[in-house]
């Protein structure tokens, strides 16, 4: 740094403010700082920075799959708002695996993060130990947690509101194609919705089927068949994720069956692809990025020693397409 001083004809402190993007220096002077660090080949030291400052400048995210485009979408709104107060984000995938995820929150806490993203409320316990031992603050994203920090939507009120949706267009025989629950916390309290509402309004358990699988279109269209040579047939489908949705449309397709009119589909997520299907997909939209924003906001707040929000609901919305229609009075 004493280098890149001296060959800017600056003091090491506007370099050092420069380089941890302090808005305080003039564009001119910062880009003469810039211009000489990449010819000097000049990068900071993370280790010897987060010794002298005594504060890492990383955080870590830990989410369960980089296949959902939510997850993704929400991870480059993170990286953004990190990136802008001046800190790298270190990136993993569990794929679902909780002793995977505490392997990767070991090595994490081992880098000297100074905050950390999770999916979820359902962890290893040792995910917790490690955090609260280094004290590193966390965040649970998804789920609303009563214990933990957390930013994210009420899942039992998700499945209840497309079960009602499909209540009130007539539907009484649902299948239900739901990410496997040891999987997936948010799937389990979904599920819990959808049952709770449908039982509410009088549909008894031998008409509420339930198929778990896991997360991709195949799964989809195999579940979807499953249950379609099942008697009576459902007339609404209610999946756990857009994907599921897509495979059930798919296999509708190849089986004959029509969408609507034989059977009401829906997802959740509103990922981009739903609105461009045939017919396009009635799903409730989440808002990832909403979920980024947030997350960045308290984990940065806890690490500045400002006063932050424990618990942050996000909103949903059910968004109505072509995927749904009134049941017909002869598959009542």
């Amino acid at each position: 740094i004493r280098d890149v001083a001296k060959a800017a004809g600056v003091s090491v402190a506007t370099v050092s403010r420069v380089l941890n993007g302090n808005s305080t220096v003039a564009d001119g002077l910062r880009a003469d700082v810039e211009r000489v660090s990449t010819a000097l080949g000049y990068t900071p030291h993370a280790a010897a920075r987060a010794l002298a400052t005594q504060r890492s400048m990383t955080i870590g995210a830990i989410v369960p799959t980089l296949q959902e485009s939510n997850f993704s979408t929400g991870i480059n709104v993170l990286q953004q708002r990190l990136n802008k107060a001046g800190y790298t984000l270190l990136l993993a995938s569990s794929n679902y695996d909780q002793a995977e995820e505490l392997q990767q929150v070991r090595a994490l806490a081992a880098h000297g993060v100074a905050g950390m993203l999770l999916v979820g409320a359902r962890h290893a316990p040792g995910v917790y130990e490690i955090l609260s031992t280094k004290r590193i603050p966390f965040v649970n994203t998804w789920v609303l947690d009563e214990v933990h920090p957390c930013v994210g939507f009420d899942n039992h009120e998700i499945g209840e509101t497309l079960a009602n949706f499909l209540l009130d267009l007539g539907h009484r025989r649902f299948g239900v194609i739901a990410q496997e629950s040891p999987q997936s916390d948010r799937a389990a309290k979904r599920v819990a919705g959808i049952h709770e509402a449908l039982t509410a309004r009088g549909v008894p358990p031998a008409q509420q089927q339930l198929i778990e699988r896991s997360h991709t279109i195949v799964d989809g269209q195999l579940a979807f068949q499953a249950l379609m040579e099942t008697s009576p047939r459902p007339t609404a489908v209610i999946c756990g994720t857009d994907t599921l949705a897509f495979g059930a449309i798919v296999q509708a397709a190849s089986m004959g069956i029509r969408v609507p009119d034989d059977v009401s589909i829906t997802g959740i997520n509103d990922v981009e692809f739903a609105a461009h299907l045939s017919p396009s997909l009635t799903t409730i939209r989440l808002s990832a990025d909403e979920i980024g924003q947030r997350a960045a906001d308290y984990l940065l707040g806890r690490i500045e020693g400002r006063s932050v929000v424990a618990k942050t609901r996000v909103a949903f919305s059910l968004i109505v397409r072509g995927s749904t229609a009134k049941v017909s009075r002869k598959k009542r």
